[in-house]
């Protein structure tokens, strides 16, 4: 049996994954004092690989966790066409995020993390590449940003696997 691919994100109710300014300071439930995690660790137990875009990576390191890398066990694989050296742990990629994931999902492993951005997301699953949807609905409509899905795709038919709701916040998984 081949590895998972898992678009794993927070999106707001009316489709982002970032605001206007490229910020994620949305994502919190309706109790900003929350100090639960939304079931990430569980998720963690069953991925080896994180995938994302060098926007995300970026962000990442100047916003987010600017001291300390936040996935040090997983492989890290961040999509870029610059020419940037790997660093302990994390590798740069310059291929065609399609063709590296399809290689990735049938190598040996436990499953493989879509983090971000919106263009990764997008192109994986335009060739059919993401084997479940792992969303958390945050409780906020920001009226603009950066939208999870950009581009018009063939009818895609889902199947709830689970929902759950913890502060405000839904978490639905969905199957292909």
């Amino acid at each position: 049996m081949s590895r998972k691919v898992i678009l794993y994100v927070a999106v707001s109710l009316d489709g982002y994954i970032a605001d206007r300014h490229g910020s994620v300071a949305f994502l919190e439930g309706k109790d900003p004092s929350y100090d639960g995690d939304y079931g990430y660790q569980e998720f963690l137990s069953d991925v080896d690989t994180v995938l994302m875009g060098r926007k995300t990576y970026q962000q990442i390191m100047d916003e987010l966790s600017p001291d300390d890398w936040p996935y040090p066990d997983l492989k890290s694989y961040i999509f870029t066409r610059h020419e940037i050296d790997d660093r302990r742990g994390i590798a740069f990629v310059q291929k065609k995020p399609t063709k590296f994931v399809a290689e990735l999902k049938e190598k040996p492993g436990r499953n493989i993390w879509v983090c971000g951005g919106s263009d990764i997301a997008n192109q994986l699953i335009s060739a059919g590449l993401i084997d479940e949807y792992h969303l958390h609905i945050m409780p906020v409509i920001l009226g603009g940003g950066i939208p999870l899905f950009n581009r018009p795709y063939p009818d895609l038919h889902l199947c709830i696997e689970a929902i759950h709701e913890v502060n405000g916040v839904i978490d639905v998984t969905y199957s292909c």
